[in-house]
């Protein structure tokens, strides 16, 4: 049977995570369908036709659906699943918010976070923050996945042709309304989509050291900001900096872990880097036991000099 792919957009724009998630459901098997369900978005449909390896786009759209509340979304995902085998989500706030609904609408059983695809009722997905990879198999007629992000290569944004087809949304609920947003306006890349991040730790020691310190490396990097749980909870930086697994997964091509332990549920956000680099006072650091360098001595003078090498 077929895959569904269901899309995270902004009624503008598809996000980056549809095309990690787009990938799964490639390993999955083929066909594979998207869904749009959203208001005015049919921008976002074109978008999505075009994504490699899509045979058709299923184009929902109603004004209750321009939020993308999960209370409206549901249903419109429940009433198309008879026709699919898999209901595919990215593993963001998007897809965990609205895939618990679905499957609990399907009475089926969620496999959440999948990190591979051993075949298509099989998969694998982390457990004990990561520390163990649990092989999990589904007999459900229709398996609901999300999908973690770094573990799947984006699929290609163009190379298809796919047929955008129109179909009902599911109706409004009316169970909750969106009264306001407020978007963070970065001008760093976004964590979870950046090649590059440094990160900083309780070692820096105040907020106003996290940015002296840090900040000229990242611009000389043009690197995403990141923080451990530590120094978020102390106050140095907002949350939305925080990397764990009670944060942002990431999986960058380097990430720089600064005055950074290594918790085990700081490595659980980060540890599938490609290349991990580190910089503690603590030679006995668990950061030390994932990173491919490592330099044991004070980052108040080691990050500055690497500054100025990066400029000279």
């Amino acid at each position: 049977m077929t895959r569904l792919v269901i899309a995270e957009h902004d009624n503008t724009e598809i996000k980056a995570s549809t095309l990690h998630a787009l990938a799964a459901a490639r390993q999955v098997g083929k066909p594979v369908h998207v869904l749009v369900a959203g208001h005015q978005a049919s921008q976002v449909a074109t978008a999505a036709s075009k994504l490699e390896g899509v045979e058709k786009v299923l184009h929902a759209d109603a004004d209750y659906l321009a939020a993308g509340l999960a209370e409206n979304v549901a249903p419109t995902v429940t009433a198309l699943a008879p026709a699919y085998s898999h209901l595919i989500f990215p593993a963001t706030a998007f897809g965990k918010n609205v895939a618990p609904r679905v499957t609990a609408k399907l009475g089926a059983g969620q496999i959440s976070d999948v990190t591979a695809v051993i075949s298509e009722d099989t998969f694998e997905r982390p457990i004990y923050a990561g520390n163990a990879i649990t092989t999990v198999q589904s007999l459900d007629d229709v398996k609901v996945l999300t999908v973690r992000l770094a573990a799947f290569a984006a699929t290609s944004s163009d190379g298809g042709n796919a047929a955008v087809e129109q179909v009902s949304a599911g109706g409004d609920t009316g169970l909750s309304s969106l009264v306001s947003r407020e978007l963070t306006q970065l001008e760093r890349p976004e964590l979870t989509a950046a090649k590059v991040i440094v990160s900083g730790g309780r070692g820096l020691g105040s907020g106003e050291q996290y940015k002296a310190v840090l900040e000229p490396l990242a611009d000389k990097l043009q690197a995403a900001l990141g923080a451990s749980r530590a120094a978020v909870d102390a106050g140095y930086v907002p949350n939305d900096y925080q990397v764990g697994q009670t944060g942002k997964i990431v999986a960058p091509d380097v990430y720089i872990a600064v005055g950074i332990s290594g918790a085990i549920q700081h490595l659980a956000g980060m540890k599938d880097s490609k290349t991990i680099i580190a910089i503690n006072k603590d030679a006995e650091a668990p950061i030390f036991s994932v990173a491919d360098v490592g330099l044991v001595g004070d980052l108040f003078e080691a990050v500055p000099q690497l500054v100025s090498k990066l400029s000279a």
